[in-house]
């Protein structure tokens, strides 16, 4: 008998947005929507946007002021990618700082919030993807 593994599915796109500082509300209320058309509400989905929010928000800070956002729908999951193509002189930390030190929580919160954080410096900018399971479970990891 053969049990050949089954590929992943293919993300199908769901949104994908440019964005700036003067559009980070409307990414966040149009995100909203998006994760409710698919099914994603009450606590979990706020917990989500809330993460994509702080990864928005880092991108126009550190990110060269604009970016864009990717929502995909994959095996039972949404996939949540928001790059920018800003220079980052500074390694990306996911560590939460002393509480004495102000802002540099982002990051950690998206990732305390998924618990599914994935960071890909690009030759022209950063890449942030965080993953939700639909239905319970834990999302597929997309390295």
């Amino acid at each position: 008998m053969d049990h050949a593994a089954t590929p992943a599915s293919t993300p199908a796109p769901i949104w994908i947005q440019n964005f700036d500082a003067a559009t980070v509300s409307g990414v966040r209320h149009g995100l909203t929507r998006r994760l409710a058309d698919a099914g994603l509400t009450g606590a979990k989905a706020e917990d989500f946007v809330l993460a994509v929010n702080e990864l928005v928000v880092n991108a126009v800070r550190h990110g060269g002021g604009r970016g864009q956002i990717r929502l995909d729908r994959a095996d039972g999951s949404l996939v949540c990618e928001v790059s920018d193509q800003g220079p980052h002189p500074q390694a990306a930390s996911v560590r939460h700082p002393a509480p004495q030190v102000p802002g540099g929580r982002g990051l950690w919160l998206a990732h305390m919030l998924t618990g599914s954080l994935l960071l890909t410096r690009r030759a022209d900018g950063l890449t942030a993807r965080v993953s939700i399971a639909l239905h319970g479970g834990i999302p597929p990891s997309r390295g």
